[in-house]
Formats: C-alpha cells, structure tokens, sequence
C-alpha cells in the first residue's frame, strides 16, 4: 500500500501554508478508505471531508461576499457554485499536489486514484477540515486565500449569468415555442455526506441527456449544459 514519508507531508504543508501541531490529522485527511480498509491502525478522510466541504462553503462564501458586496444572492450562487465543486476542488488538489500525497490501496492506485476528480475533491476537502481542526479557522481561511483569491478575482460574473444553462435552456425552449425542459431524477446514491444524483432533462420531442453533481441542482445544470452542447452540435 502506498504510505506518506515525511518529505510528502512537508510538500503538503508548504502547499497549504500551515505547519500542523498534530500531523495525525493531515495523515488522516490524505488517506482514503481503500487504504483504511486494509490497515489496523489507519482511518479514512471521509468524516474530516463531511466537515471540509461546510468549512470550504462557508470561507468561499465570506470571500465572494467580501469582494462583490452589491451582488446580488442569486450572482453569487452561481459564483460559489463553481467553485465549490468537485471539480475546482479537483483543479486545486492538482495545483497543491495532493495526487502524490494521497494513501491508497494497491487496487485504488491501479485504477487511477492518484488522478480522480472524486479521490482529490475529497482529500481537498479533508485537508481543510483538517486545517481548521490543527489551527483554527484562521489557518483554514489564510489557506483558502493562497488557494482561491486568484480564481476569485478572475471571476465575470457578468459571463457567469449569461451562461446558467438551466436559465439558458429554459429561454431557447420559450424562444423556440416548445415546452419548458423537464427534469427527472433516475439516480441517487452513495453515503449521506457524500451523496450523487442523476438527473435526465428533456426538450422538445425525443431530446433528453443526462448529468449528475453532489446536489440536486448541481445534477439538472450539469444535464442542461450536456442538453444545450447537444443541441447545438445537432444545429
């Protein structure tokens, strides 16, 4: 099974800024149940990545209510929902090189673990749970400002409102005088605090597709983006 040396976690700290008082934390926050699984004395990430993902929420939150203080509640939604999501997180695990610090099992590494969206999101989010726990939230938000300040300030939200493909979707179905798209659940699965859905969205006769996310709504945009990149190669 691979394992963390001493020189992995130094990297991981550089990464995120923070030197941890207690490195046991920052272990468990890189090792995944494959490898707890197979070890008698390792635990998973998976409840420091159900306390990460409210701590990145709430810290991304604050800084978009920081840096656009006139948007409005729904431009901001949009804004923390694409970077709260597994795939930024993904991007940024990357960026840290989490990949090379992760513990897994034989199997997991074969299957590609080390390069998951889902394997990095999660351990990005462990990492942070693990952050506010060693040094409280100042540790935790002094991370997300190496980590998302940048993304932040990149940020259009003007394209970001102009390209909601639920919103979208809806108006070319008005413009097209077709009924409004129909979204249906045909999947959910997975643990409570780590929950997949799978939503088919229908349009017009005969058009559907499918997208899945961690929430409900994540799911329906997905899909409606899929539907909406369909329909313009089919033109």
């Amino acid at each position: 099974m691979s394992s963390n040396g001493p020189d992995v976690l130094d990297a991981t700290e550089r990464a995120m800024g923070h030197c941890f008082r207690d490195r046991a934390l920052l272990l468990q926050a890189l090792t995944h149940a494959s490898f707890a699984n197979e070890s008698d004395d390792a635990e998973d990430n998976e409840t420091l990545e159900f306390l990460g993902d409210s701590v990145l929420n709430f810290l991304v939150t604050e800084k978009l209510y920081a840096a656009f203080p006139l948007e409005g509640e729904g431009t901001l939604s949009k804004a923390r929902s694409l970077l709260v999501s597994e795939e930024h997180f993904a991007a940024l695990a990357r960026r840290v090189g989490l990949g090379s610090a992760l513990r897994l099992s034989p199997g997991e590494e074969r299957a590609g673990g080390r390069d998951r969206d889902a394997r990095l999101a999660d351990a990005f989010e462990a990492v942070f749970a693990a952050l506010l726990l060693d040094g409280g939230i100042a540790a935790a938000r002094a991370a997300a400002e190496r980590l998302f300040d940048a993304d932040v300030a990149a940020l259009d939200l003007g394209e970001l409102q102009r390209r909601d493909p639920k919103t979208a979707l809806q108006e070319r179905a008005q413009a097209e005088g077709k009924p409004l798209p129909v979204y249906l659940l045909v999947e959910e699965s997975g643990p409570p605090h780590d929950r997949r859905f799978v939503y088919e969205v229908s349009y017009g006769e005969g058009m559907s597709a499918l997208g899945d996310g961690n929430s409900k709504k994540d799911a329906q945009r997905n899909a409606a983006d899929a539907l909406l990149k369909r329909l313009d190669e089919e033109k």
